[in-house]
C-alpha cells in the first residue's frame, strides 16, 4: 500500500474547498498553488513582488513538513493574471531556485481571486527517497 501524507497550512481555503496545501506520495512532494496570502493573518499585499515573497514562504514550509527544502524541486509553475508582473519578480524566484535549476513554465491566467497576482506551484522528491 501506498503511503500518503497530507499537510495543511491552515488556511481556510483548503477547508472551503477541499484540498491539502501538499501531498507526499512515494516519496515526491506535490505543493499546490500557492498564494501570497499570509494564512495566519488571513491579508495579502498589493505588491506583486511581495506576494512571490509570500507564496515562497508558504511553499517553504510545507516543503519542510514534508522533509524537502528548495534544493529538492524540480519542476515549478508560475501563474500570473498579467505577464508584465513576472519579470519584476524575477530576482526572488533567482534567490530560491538560481542553484536549483528545476523545469519551469510560467503561465497567464485569472486566479480564484482578484487580489492574487501570482500563484506557484512546486514539485519536489523527499531526500533519500
Amino acid at each position: 500500500m501506498t503511503k500518503r501524507q497530507v499537510i495543511l497550512s491552515g488556511s481556510r481555503f483548503e477547508e472551503e474547498i477541499g484540498y491539502a496545501r501538499a501531498v507526499v506520495v512515494d516519496g515526491w512532494v506535490h505543493v499546490s498553488g500557492t498564494t501570497g496570502f499570509d494564512y495566519a493573518a488571513m491579508t495579502i499585499s498589493d505588491d506583486v513582488v511581495e506576494q512571490a515573497e509570500q507564496c515562497l514562504a508558504n511553499v517553504e514550509a510545507a516543503l519542510a513538513e514534508a522533509g524537502c527544502s528548495f534544493a529538492d524541486v524540480v519542476r515549478v509553475r508560475y501563474l500570473l493574471p498579467d505577464r508584465e508582473d513576472f519579470e519584476p519578480c524575477w530576482p526572488v524566484l533567482r534567490r530560491r531556485f538560481g542553484e536549483v535549476r528545476p523545469a519551469a513554465t510560467m503561465l497567464v491566467c485569472g486566479l480564484a481571486d482578484p487580489r492574487m497576482k501570482v500563484e506557484i506551484e512546486v514539485d519536489a522528491r523527499v531526500p533519500g527517497a
